[in-house]
């Protein structure tokens, strides 16, 4: 499993998991993704270059996902995949595959912004990383 939709009484979160933190923020932005679109008819096929850093794992993993609501919303991009380039403690750089937003990409929920409301990163019981993140909905 890459992640899971969690239920909040005002807002929705995501529960993201990967095998480094890598691979957990290209799922939790998979899960972004999820969230604000359907995600069946997404072509990966154009390259973003995307990036964000942060203090700590936490705040850099709330600027990404910032970064990929920026290219969702900001930009109408339909991001389909994640490849992560470079990541550090803070810093985290590289592509997001996609194609510009159309019809074919429907519209789920409006996503204000990511918050660090309960916000988590964590290894869990079975060694992989963990996180859960609420969004402004």
């Amino acid at each position: 499993m890459k992640f899971e939709i969690l239920e909040h009484t005002a807002d929705i979160g995501i529960r993201a998991y990967g095998s480094n933190f890598g691979e957990l923020l290209a799922h939790a932005g998979e899960a972004l993704v999820c969230v604000v679109m359907e995600t069946e008819a997404i072509e990966a096929k154009d390259p973003y270059p995307i990036a964000a850093s942060g203090e700590d794992r936490e705040s850099l993993l709330v600027n990404w996902l910032n970064e990929v609501l920026y290219y969702v919303d900001g930009q109408r991009v339909a991001l389909g995949r994640f490849e992560l380039r470079r990541v550090e403690e803070t810093e985290a750089a590289g592509l997001a595959w996609g194609e510009p937003r159309t019809d074919r990409h429907e519209a789920k929920l409006i996503v204000k912004g990511v918050t660090y409301h309960q916000l988590r990163v964590f290894t869990a019981e079975d060694q992989r990383w963990c996180c859960e993140v609420y969004l402004d909905v």
